[in-house]
This record gives structure tokens, C-alpha cells and sequence, in this order.
């Protein structure tokens, strides 16, 4: 079932089928590329394409686990995994940053946890990504203490928060 996005762009926020893992890779590749070059330079540190694309692969053949894609037309711009207490990942076309697609999908992301019967929900979100870090903390999620390091050289720092419902 699809969910219908208020923005003209965007045609429809839908769950992704078992064979669109790879359509969801490319986008996390994309806005990741874009978004963390600051953190991962590409010159210096390869993209992960293989590790990503078997994430999202196991991901959508996951019945635990909910995966997301938003699409203008045919074109996906927008993709989220979630499960149950965790947003997994949330990725947006660099063309559609400012848009308002991440926080309508953070939205549909949030409801799909609500869904499988959340309290709460959890997140991961690099130390450095500070436009990520602002667009959680303006949705309403707090640092709630923990830290993990990122398997991926330089291994950067990600910082847990949480929201309540």
C-alpha cells in the first residue's frame, strides 16, 4: 500500500518490493557520497558499494525488517529500513534535500515502527553529519548517551539517539 506524499514531487512514499534492494542502494550511495565526503573523502576512501547493496539485499528479504522507497514517477529519490525500536537508515536524493522528503519520510518511517508495536524508536547517525544530527533533533530525537565506532575506515564515530512516542 502506498502512502501519498504533500509534495508535488514526490508521486508516492511506498514499502520497497523483495527485488528493489539494489534500486535502495543507489540512493543511499548517492545522498552518502554527497552528504559525507567531509567524513569518508572518496579520493582517500572507496564507497562500499558491495557491503551496502548486500545490506539492503538482506534487508528487504528480511520479514523482521520494513524497507521504504519514495518515488517521482519511476525515478526513486528517497529510501528507509526500519525494524522493531530501530530506524535503521534513512537516505534522500541530494536533487531532493529541501524539499520536505525526508521529514515526510521520517514520517511514514515512524509510523511503519509504530506499526509493529514501538514505544520508542532508536537511531544511529554519524558525529559528523551535523545536517543529519539537525534533522533529527528537529523531529524530536535526543542523544541518548551511546557511541559506537564505524566498521569503515576512517572509522568514525556514530552517536545513538532515541525517540519517545
Amino acid at each position: 500500500m502506498g502512502w501519498e506524499s504533500t509534495i508535488g514531487a514526490v508521486a508516492e512514499i511506498r514499502e520497497s518490493r523483495s527485488d528493489e534492494g539494489p534500486v535502495l542502494a543507489l540512493v543511499q550511495e548517492r545522498a552518502s557520497v554527497a552528504a559525507l565526503a567531509h567524513i569518508f573523502p572518496p579520493e582517500r576512501y572507496p564507497y562500499p558499494r558491495a557491503v551496502v547493496q548486500a545490506h539492503w539485499a538482506a534487508a528487504v528479504a528480511d520479514p523482521a525488517k520494513r524497507t521504504l522507497i519514495a518515488l517521482n514517477g519511476h525515478e526513486p529519490v528517497g529510501a528507509a529500513c526500519v525494524y522493531e525500536e530501530w530506524l535503521d537508515g534513512l537516505y534522500v536524493a541530494p536533487e531532493r534535500w529541501g524539499t520536505g522528503l525526508a521529514g515526510e519520510l521520517h514520517d511514514r518511517a515512524l509510523e511503519v515502527v509504530r506499526e509493529l508495536g514501538s514505544e520508542l524508536c532508536h537511531l544511529w547517525v554519524l558525529e559528523d553529519n551535523t545536517r543529519a544530527r539537525r534533522f533529527y533533533e528537529r523531529h524530536g530525537w535526543q542523544e541518548n548517551g551511546e557511541t559506537r565506532v564505524v566498521e569503515f575506515p576512517p572509522n568514525p564515530l556514530d552517536v545513538g539517539y532515541t525517540l519517545d512516542f
